[in-house]
């Protein structure tokens, strides 16, 4: 198993972790990472792998593996790759997770100043969005983008929390993304809290310890997907 360090702490940058094996793709399995791998619209992290000799390895990205019990680490072509049980430091991309972490937070925000059921959604490098079921419900682009950065900038504290399945089955409201379900197996499932009843719901991705980390948000595009969905994007200001 490759124990997730991200999940605890998203502002680790490094650590230091052994190779557990390489598959037979090239692909690097650690006992534990710092990477968040691909999942939930968030794309997976970057950055290097230096082993105890100074070699550096890119790491182009990161995914779980058929169990999702490990995280493979995906060289980018023409990397050398390192022996089963050997000493590497991971680093990340800092400031490229740190853009995913900020729009992944505000997207979270979009979800409370849009309240409708959320049908899709990706995470960029400062930008992202959300496809909701409005069905014709119009859309106010100035009202939206006031009150979304009103939310951004509420100085809002972003924690996490666990909770079992059955709780979950319990409160199935938690649950706005549609298209996405909660991880299940563990047998606990992890809750974002944003403020004390700003927002509340089941995720497994990277975000700010506090909503004012995001800054000023501006909204794109909105188009209509279908007969019912409305597709909403945002991106930040800087």
């Amino acid at each position: 198993m490759t124990t997730p360090l991200f999940r605890d702490d998203a502002y680790l940058k490094s650590c230091t972790a052994r190779v557990l094996e390489v598959n037979d793709r090239g692909g690097i399995v650690l006992d534990q990472t710092v990477f968040y791998a691909t999942g939930g619209g968030q794309p997976g992290d970057t950055g290097t792998l230096r082993l105890e000799d100074g070699t550096e390895i890119t790491i182009a990205t990161a995914v779980y593996g058929e169990d999702k019990s490990t995280i493979v680490h995906v060289p980018a072509e023409g990397q050398p790759v390192p022996g089963e049980g050997a000493s590497v430091t991971a680093a990340i991309d800092w400031d490229r997770r740190n853009k995913l972490m900020r729009i992944h937070t505000a997207l979270h925000l979009l979800s409370v100043t849009l309240p409708f059921p959320v049908t899709g959604g990706q995470i960029g490098l400062g930008d992202g969005r959300l496809d909701f079921d409005m069905g014709d419900t119009p859309l106010d682009k100035e009202a939206v983008a006031e009150k979304l950065n009103a939310l951004a900038s509420g100085d809002y504290p972003v924690t996490s929390e666990w909770i079992t399945d059955a709780e979950l089955d319990a409160n199935p409201g938690l649950v706005k993304t549609m298209s996405v379900k909660p991880p299940r197996g563990s047998g606990k499932i992890r809750l974002i809290r944003i403020g004390s009843d700003v927002d509340l719901q089941p995720c497994g991705g990277t975000h700010v310890a506090n909503t004012r980390e995001i800054g000023k948000l501006e909204l794109g595009k909105s188009e209509k997907k279908g007969k019912q969905n409305r597709r909403v994007r945002i991106r930040l200001a800087d």
